[in-house]
């Protein structure tokens, strides 16, 4: 697939293809907790709040590089585990856009915002996903 093959995919939002359903937590929340939630949901991140304010997300990678490959306990607070500050992109960017942000951040999930407020999340498999259409 060409760059101008991906391009053609600029009509396609990120608001088109986010997961609208997302689950928070707050800081102190622990490791444990997280996996149980993530396992429980079907899903690979959970957005980390603080005053009701998005300052991060754990994802299933931060599982691995962080409290596996640390052997950090299942007690930890998510505020020692998320990734922060949270990456965001805009509902209404291009598909595209959402894959540039990601590779030059070396993600696979960003917080999809709408005027400020997070409202989604896209993932690295929504965007293969929706390119295998």
């Amino acid at each position: 697939m060409s760059r101008e093959d991906f391009d053609s995919y600029s009509s396609i939002l990120v608001q088109d293809i986010m997961a609208r359903a997302l689950i928070t937590v707050n800081l102190s929340t622990t490791a444990l907790q997280i996996a149980k939630m993530m396992q429980q949901g079907g899903i690979g991140a959970i957005l980390v709040k603080e005053n009701d304010h998005p300052v991060g997300i754990v994802t299933d990678r931060d599982f691995a590089t962080k409290v596996t490959a640390n052997d950090l306990p299942f007690d930890t607070a998510a505020q020692k585990i998320m990734s922060s500050p949270l990456i965001t992109i805009n509902h209404n960017e291009p598909i595209s856009a959402a894959a540039k942000r990601m590779t030059e951040k070396k993600i696979r999930k960003l917080a999809v915002t709408d005027n400020g407020e997070i409202v989604g999340l896209i993932t690295s498999t929504d965007l293969v996903t929706q390119l295998t259409k």
